[in-house]
């Protein structure tokens, strides 16, 4: 066996053991039944694969210091779906790979077929609240990135005092997250016949906590910075940060391409942030607002 298909191998297996036992884990700790019969059956497929890498190594592994409490963590704080797909993308070998190497050992095709079907046949079938309501999120925080940043960047520039920035932008944010929360649970009460998995009262919580969640970060540098256009461009730092954040999670939960998603969350904010820079000074320039 080459030195170099030896390590891609005992790489693999220390993958395989550290899936099993945070499949193991989180299947003993999950009150839901179906996901504990899917986690249950991955525990084993992932048992099942270690023990063939281990009868082509011939060595026994361990797996990385914390890797397992680590996982388990991110599934406890967002969710099964993003950190077992996190954990299944840190694959050492590919399924493409494994198919190859089944040429000189016929026992890796087995595992080759079983990481083709692990996301959409075990991990696609798990049922999670906070994937239910993704949508539910994504209006709540897309809104508030879009609606804030350019309300800020023209309340920067029309008003040009901090204080007094935070306060109006905190205010409008509270107000409108409270409005999109009420629109929200108005709107998916006309839709629960076509989708009873989602409550309207639920949705309608998810949907304003991103909001204002959203709107407390990025109001909160203009209570720091006395320099407006400082504190302005930590928001649009931050609405990036969030972007990103937000992007990382949904399209790795949902398996979804990431710069696609990110591309047109980035357009659309710092577009509405620029437009209302302009309004702002035109406003400015037309009025003349002292403050």
């Amino acid at each position: 066996m080459e030195k170099r298909t030896k390590k891609a191998l005992l790489c693999a297996q220390r993958s395989e053991l550290t899936a099993y036992a945070v499949y193991e884990d989180l299947a003993k700790r999950t009150p839901h039944v179906r996901n504990h019969k899917i986690l249950e059956k991955a525990a084993r497929d992932e048992w099942r694969h270690y023990m063939v890498l281990q009868s082509i190594t011939k060595e026994t592994v361990r797996s990385p210091p914390f890797s397992v409490q680590w996982y388990v963590f991110l599934a406890h704080l967002f969710g099964l779906s993003f950190s077992l797909k996190l954990m299944e993308r840190r694959d050492c070998i590919s399924p493409a790979r494994y198919h190859t190497l089944a040429r000189q050992f016929p026992a890796l095709g087995s595992i080759g077929k079983d990481e083709e079907r692990h996301e959409k046949e075990v991990l696609g079938k798990l049922a999670e609240e906070r994937l239910t309501y993704a949508g539910a999120m994504v209006l709540g925080l897309n809104d508030a990135l879009v609606e804030l940043t350019g309300a800020l960047a023209g309340l920067t520039l029309a008003l040009q005092n901090a204080r007094l920035i935070a306060i109006t932008g905190l205010i409008t944010g509270v107000a409108a997250s409270l409005s999109m929360a009420a629109s929200n649970y108005l709107s998916s009460r006309e839709d629960v016949e076509k989708n009873s998995d989602r409550q309207p009262f639920t949705s309608a919580i998810y949907t304003g906590i991103a909001y204002i969640v959203t709107v407390l970060i990025l109001v909160a540098p203009y209570f720091f910075f006395r320099n407006v256009f400082l504190a302005l461009g930590t928001t649009l730092a931050l609405a990036l940060f969030i972007v990103i954040a937000y992007s990382f999670y949904i399209t790795t939960a949902k398996s979804q391409k990431f710069w696609p998603r990110f591309r047109e969350m980035v357009l659309i904010s710092l577009t509405v942030a620029l437009i209302s820079f302009g309004v702002g000074w035109l406003l400015r320039s037309l009025v003349g607002v002292e403050v």
